[in-house]
């Protein structure tokens, strides 16, 4: 009996994690999940990623001009009724989507579901507003990146690994000749029926439904933007910098959906200890010198993974010492692990796919790309595809990502910092 209440409780667990059906209601994708808290949130999720860009850093730019000047209300009109409402607004990019996000208390999602379709359906792309508001976010985010090594490499890695497509990169080059005219034909690309779902948390299904049947009756029933297909071409880039940690990026693409046997190698690649202040026993950790970290790294996307990791720490000494040790452990696990590894990787996996689903942020971010495109999104899908990973088949998956080229990046040091071949690859 009480196997049977553990799996029951555990099966409402994944289902308060879940969206409901996705519903087409008036061209638009939509789901929700509904725990019955106190809070909801509604996301305006678009096929606006810098993948989809017409012009460097436009989808950038777009991002942040959400929630400027509409036709309904200003852009400090937007301000302060929400702060009434007590809500909070926030706009977020990824390579495929951009997110249009409300978090309110729950009863207030009219005037919240109007904020976010007023924004998609009548933005007024200003120039003054881009010039004196804008822009300066603009570059904040650039000057951001240029600042940290490893999203900088991370970017860099991306256009190594794809070129154009995925390649390109989430922020505006640092002298940007966008216009607001620019974003506005972007946006009008974008803010189609075809490009949108929208998902909520904390509401009801037909309320949603409902209200957004009113609020988007007017958006354009364009069909979906096309994407071309991903190829992974990978390389070496090396950028002098001496404003942070050394850092190298080693990494490997695929293209075609995502599988969990390459989510399983981001888990073994992975040196982070399963307690806290305790050493892992993972055999890349052992071989990490003190004061160096490493981090794995799994990036996946409708059509196209990138796997590897990322090496940082003071001495370029100890980074060769560490990034070879990362590339030996690839090839290892190349080579063939052990079962009892194998299922260590997948519990790993598994379990950091459902904790990134235990937020708002986190279930849309795992589940909302599934919603767009129509079919069922559930966690309880996405986890039991890790059931079907064996040694075998865990084996023949990196077997095929290693043989490709490999996506390798340094910055810092370069005159001391390692060539991709002196660290195994």
């Amino acid at each position: 009996m009480l196997p049977a209440r553990v799996s029951a409780r555990n099966a409402h667990r994944l289902a308060a994690r879940s969206f409901a059906t996705v519903v087409d209601t008036a061209g638009l994708k939509i789901a929700t999940a509904d725990a019955s808290q106190p809070t909801s949130s509604v996301t305006v999720l678009v096929k606006a990623g810098s993948r989809f860009e017409t012009k460097p850093g436009v989808a950038n730019a777009l991002k942040n001009f959400a929630f400027k000047s509409t036709a309904k209300r200003s852009a400090i009109g937007t301000v302060r009724e929400s702060e009434l409402y007590g809500g909070v607004l926030s706009a977020s990019l990824t390579r495929e989507h951009l997110s249009l996000t409300a978090e309110f208390l729950r009863g207030d999602e009219q005037f919240f579901v109007d904020v976010l379709s007023s924004f998609v359906n009548s933005a007024k792309f200003t120039r003054h507003e881009f010039e004196e508001y804008v822009t300066p976010l603009i570059e904040a985010d650039s000057a951001a990146v240029d600042a940290d090594p490893a999203t900088r490499a991370v970017e860099i890695a991306h256009a190594l690994a794809f070129r154009s497509g995925l390649g390109a990169s989430l922020f505006a080059p640092s002298h940007s000749s966008l216009t607001a005219e620019d974003i506005k034909t972007y946006a009008k690309s974008a803010f189609t029926k075809g490009n949108i779902a929208v998902l909520g948390s904390g509401i009801d299904q037909s309320v949603l439904s409902q209200l957004v049947e009113k609020s988007f009756a007017s958006t354009p029933a364009t069909a979906a933007s096309p994407a071309s297909a991903s190829t992974y071409f990978g390389g070496e880039n090396r950028i002098d910098a001496h404003n942070g940690p050394q850092t190298v990026f080693i990494g490997f693409g695929a293209t075609g959906a995502p599988t969990p046997e390459l989510a399983a190698l981001a888990a073994h690649l992975s040196p982070g200890p399963s307690v806290k202040w305790s050493q892992s026993i993972s055999p890349l950790a052992a071989a990490v010198p003190i004061g160096v970290s490493v981090q794995s790294v799994y990036l996946p996307y409708s059509d196209a993974t990138l796997v590897g990791v990322l090496v940082q720490g003071a001495s370029a000494a100890d980074i060769k010492v560490a990034a070879t040790a990362a590339v030996a452990e690839l090839k290892k696990a190349a080579a063939g692990l052990s079962q009892e590894d194998v299922q260590r990787a997948v519990a790993k996996a598994k379990f950091a796919a459902a904790s990134a689903a235990e937020s708002r942020d986190g279930l849309a971010s795992s589940l909302g790309a599934q919603v767009l495109t129509g079919k069922s999104a559930t966690l309880n899908v996405k986890l039991t595809a890790f059931d079907d990973v064996s040694a075998a088949a865990f084996s023949k998956a990196v077997s095929a990502l290693v043989k490709g080229k490999p996506t390798y990046v340094a910055i810092g040091d370069v005159n001391a910092l390692p060539y991709a071949d002196e660290v195994g690859l």
